[in-house]
């Protein structure tokens, strides 16, 4: 079934989950609200108790829908709705890559909301949002990938936590061996997001820019993925798989990562801080087990990064509520919401003085140590390719997956990809 149609139909069923869980409120409410919540972990609770408390302040009606886990579907969902002008979805959750594919559909929060309540926010996230200076969406929680990593098998091995990713290889060998030998033939050395959606362009960015490769397209526009350091990120990525990585992971996205990991059948992960806290849920496997640190550096001379995630609200201009869905959006994203999303399933506030909270240091301390992986992650190339990036990532994704399933070797691979960026690109004029 093509995407288009996959999730229409997941909407409609959506849209009846939404109907039956949440009954009608007073016959005096003012507004009925929609709002389009994250499916992954523990955010679709978040989104719905959070809209919930904001629908019992105001006296509005609230209808919570449940949209596809991939955020290609995601994506592919709301730029049909909105294409067709629908009012069916008053707020929207949004990557942050897709303002600038959106932005045409999405109301001017400049216009809207109060300076003083932008101004909390980190002003990078703030521009990343502001397409043609207007502002199309209010960060919600910012992202970075991250290293988990079993605490109680490295030290039983007597490992450090790895610096670089060729020390990662040979410590996950060491400890995928000997827990196999001890009775745990489950087990592998690592997991990430290996499919062939955004995901991968997540954690090949990672993998490329530690290494000193640069960012897929520079921000001047030029293709600048074919190049000595690159090719060697992706190629020891590939050696992985069917060594220390299982061969299912080039099918896992976030969830199925996570639940390797937390399982205990994984020495190394890869995901976003949302799970964190799940991981020390009192009945997870290996709570108390976790170590949490940033992504290895490629070698000596390469760098710690991770690829800048987060999730901001946005407004349906084809909203019959609009008042109010600006009203929500701005809820959602308040000091307080911030807060509990942090405290409760580990989310990163897009509000600077909430590192310094102790309520949210004492349940997840490493948000404060790792601030600076928060705030200077690498950024996907979506302001220099505009409203290609979603052409690019996907070359790009595709390209590396090829090399990760051992259908192409990185050199072809990459090269091809390099054609291909400059060809959608016309030479750098996106």
């Amino acid at each position: 079934m093509p995407v288009g149609s996959r999730v229409a139909v997941l909407f409609s069923a959506a849209l009846v989950f939404a109907g039956t869980v949440l009954g009608a409120r007073s016959a005096a409410a003012q507004a009925t609200v929609s709002v389009a919540c994250g499916s992954v972990g523990a955010e679709f609770d978040l989104c719905k108790t959070g809209a919930e408390a904001w629908a019992k302040k105001t006296g509005n009606q609230i209808k919570v829908v449940s949209v596809p886990k991939d955020s290609n579907e995601q994506l592919a969902l709301f730029q049909q709705l909105l294409s067709q002008k629908s009012g069916e979805i008053d707020v929207i959750r949004i990557d942050v890559v897709w303002p600038g594919l959106l932005a045409q559909h999405l109301v001017d929060m400049g216009k809207e909301v109060p300076r003083d309540v932008i101004a909390q926010h980190f002003p990078a996230i703030i521009e990343a949002n502001t397409v043609s200076g207007h502002l199309v969406a209010l960060p919600a929680f910012t992202d970075a990938g991250l290293l988990y990593y079993r605490k109680d098998l490295l030290e039983k091995y007597g490992r450090k936590a790895p610096t670089t990713w060729q020390d990662l290889t040979e410590t996950a060998k060491i400890v995928q061996d000997g827990e196999r030998k001890a009775g745990n033939d489950k087990i592998y050395g690592i997991v990430f997001q290996g499919r062939a959606y955004e995901g991968l362009t997540c954690n090949a960015l990672e993998w490329v820019d530690s290494f000193g490769g640069g960012t897929i397209v520079d921000g001047q526009g030029k293709v600048t993925i074919n190049n000595p350091k690159a090719i060697a990120a992706i190629k020891l990525a590939a050696s992985w798989i069917k060594n220390i990585a299982p061969e299912g992971v080039l099918n896992y996205a976030e969830e199925e990562a996570r639940g390797a990991f937390q399982s205990g059948n994984a020495v190394f992960m890869r995901n976003w801080p949302y799970a964190w806290a799940l991981s020390q849920a009192p009945d997870s496997p290996v709570k108390g087990k976790v170590g949490v640190m940033a992504l290895p550096k490629g070698g000596a001379e390469g760098k710690n990064t991770g690829t800048l995630g987060g999730w901001q609200w946005a407004v349906s201009k084809y909203s019959k509520n609009a008042k109010a869905a600006v009203d929500l959006a701005m809820y959602l994203t308040s000091p307080e919401e911030e807060k509990r999303a942090a405290i409760e399933v580990s989310f990163n506030p897009t509000i600077p003085a909430l590192y310094k909270d102790k309520d949210i240091l004492a349940k997840n301390p490493f948000i404060g140590e790792l601030l600076s992986t928060f705030t200077n992650a690498v950024a996907r190339p979506s302001r220099a390719t505009k409203s290609k990036y979603n052409q690019v990532s996907s070359e790009f994704w595709n390209a590396v997956h090829e090399v990760l399933s051992g259908k192409s070797d990185a050199e072809a691979s990459i090269s091809k990809l390099e054609k291909n960026l400059n060809r959608i690109s016309r030479n750098g004029k996106w």
